[in-house]
């Protein structure tokens, strides 16, 4: 099952981010074959972020709520955040980025 979690964040995370970078790229790499896309958001290039995306490919909503809650970033500060059921447009081409 395809979903995807938009976070949303403030300044409140610039310490989180700097202290917990390293921790939180080991757990997405852990969990790349559930979470195979995510990144940080940012209203343009260059600035502040302002919150995440991750492309989920799970068992179960269950199983992304589980992701959520286990990395490090959202253990330290939990994030307001939609977790959205996804359907890719174009589901015979295989997109990569």
């Amino acid at each position: 099952m395809r979903y995807v979690v938009i976070f949303e964040e403030g300044s409140e995370m610039i310490p989180v981010r700097e202290a917990l970078e390293p921790a939180h790229l080991a757990f997405l790499e852990k969990h790349r074959a559930e979470i195979p896309i995510a990144g940080g958001l940012r209203d343009e290039h260059g600035g502040p972020y302002v919150g995440g995306l991750w492309v989920f490919e799970v068992a179960s909503r269950q199983r992304a709520v589980e992701l959520i809650e286990a990395d490090p970033y959202y253990q330290a500060n939990p994030r307001k955040h939609r977790l959205l059921a996804w359907g890719k447009a174009l589901p015979q081409f295989q997109v990569l980025m």
